[in-house]
């Protein structure tokens, strides 16, 4: 069984740092791309950040750029995404996906994406 579990989540003040780590297990995802989703209360589930299976082409969505980085180590099969410079509007349940094709098939809220985990919270207090 496929399993992609988040963690890391958690409160933090604005300006503030985290990093969510997710951890992959049930097969080998070293040639998956891998990401980040994340949903807050009200809105659509919005594209975050991938990143290729060799790890080096990355992507990020528009407003996290600058902040956020992603990276993977796939000797442990885990994709992790250091926060920095937190605002209160990045406050959201935080999705780790994965799938064998990063394309559009990441747009539209990753609809087309074969693995999600469960989601981690983070809010971030202004």
């Amino acid at each position: 069984q496929v399993q992609l579990v988040e963690s890391g989540g958690g409160l933090v003040q604005a300006g503030g740092s985290l990093r969510l780590s997710c951890a992959a297990s049930g097969r080998t995802f070293s040639s998956y791309a891998m990401g980040w989703f994340r949903q807050a209360p009200g809105k659509e589930r919005e594209f975050v950040a991938a990143i290729r299976w060799s790890g080096g082409r990355t992507y990020y969505g528009d407003s996290v750029k600058g902040r956020f980085t992603i990276s993977r180590d796939n000797a442990k099969n885990t994709v992790y995404l250091q926060m920095r410079s937190l605002k209160p509007e990045d406050t959201a349940v935080y999705y780790c996906a994965a799938d064998p094709r990063l394309g559009g098939n990441w747009g539209s809220g990753g609809l087309g994406l074969n693995y999600w985990g469960q989601g981690t919270q983070v809010t971030v207090s202004s």
